[in-house]
Formats: C-alpha cells, structure tokens, sequence
C-alpha cells in the first residue's frame, strides 16, 4: 500500500474522464508522470492509457471531484459531494502518511476529507508551493500535508510550476514517509 497519497483537481475531459485513470492521456499526467518517473514512483514517464503499462510505486493518485466539471471550475456542492469518496480513500490507505495536494482546490478538499478520515482539527493552513504541515490525527498519529500547484500545461508553461520544482515535492514527500519508515 502507497505511504504517499496525491490528489488532483478532477478527471480531465481529454485525460482522465476519457480514459477511466486519473492523471492518464493528456499534458497534465505526462507532466506529472515525468516527475514521479524520475523520483522512482512510476515506472515510466508517461501516462497514455488504462494499458500502457504504467505501474505506480508507493503512491496513490486519486482526485477530488470523480468526474469532469463544468469549464474545469467545480461548484462547491460537487467538491462537498464527492468529499465522501475522498475520506473512504484516505481511510482504506492506511499506511499513507504523506498526503501532497496539486493545487489549492486539492489543498482545500486534502484538508478537509484527513480532518474527517483521521480526526483531526486542521487550521487554515494556507496554500503556497512547497507549503508542509505536520498534523496530529486521533487515528494515524502524525501525518504530512504538502501543497503543489497543480501540472497543468499552463502552469507549466508560465514558470509558475517547473519540472524541477515539481521533483522537489516528490523527493520531500519519500523523505517525509522514510522518517516514519525509520521510527
């Protein structure tokens, strides 16, 4: 079972909804795909579809709304209503100690669903890349929340996520889940 947990925004409609797995068949999973590929969490550096032989080491990706929403742009009721789904992930991964949020609508529903999942009251931690938060849960001890801003093509392309910034979040998160490791 993967120590690290990912979650994303919601399936794409050219990616994700249109393969059937998450972060598979467009820009966003290639430029995530890359990153876990070199910090040894995947064993390629692509994600192209269901059968392309992608295997995922040590992490879980899921997403925070289960299907795609209007323009990209969840109302809240969606993000509420799918937040039940988050928590039973969370709860059914139980050696996940790590848990990295690409982008802040990711941020807001990590915090939330471990909050539930876990019991435990969770500040307002704010949002920024690279931000890390040690959280005392009731069922799981301490545990991790990482923010990232999320892959997308136009992140990537404005500078405001590179490739290197990307591997950073990875590398920290398996020194983080090592440190429970060694414990």
């Amino acid at each position: 079972m993967a120590r690290i947990f990912a979650v994303g925004l919601a399936p794409a409609a050219r990616g994700g909804n249109r393969t059937g797995r998450v972060f598979t068949g467009d820009e966003t999973s290639n430029n995530l795909m890359r990153a876990l590929y070199e910090t040894g969490y995947a064993n390629q550096p692509y994600s192209i579809s269901r059968d392309d032989g992608l295997i995922l080491r040590d992490i879980y990706l899921t997403a925070s709304v289960k299907c795609v929403p209007p323009e990209n742009r969840p109302a809240r009721k969606e993000i509420l209503n799918c937040s039940n789904y988050l928590v039973e992930e969370i709860r059914v991964l139980g050696r996940s100690r790590v848990f990295i949020a690409l982008g802040r609508i990711a941020w807001d529903s990590l915090k939330h669903a471990v909050g539930i999942a876990l019991g435990a009251s969770i500040p307002s931690y704010s949002f920024h890349h690279g931000a890390e938060y040690m959280v005392e849960t009731r069922l799981r001890g301490g545990v991790w929340l990482i923010a990232s801003y999320h892959p997308s093509p136009r992140n990537m392309r404005t500078g405001r996520l590179s490739h290197n910034m990307l591997v950073k979040i990875f590398k920290r998160a398996r020194e983080l889940a090592d440190l429970y490791s060694q414990g």
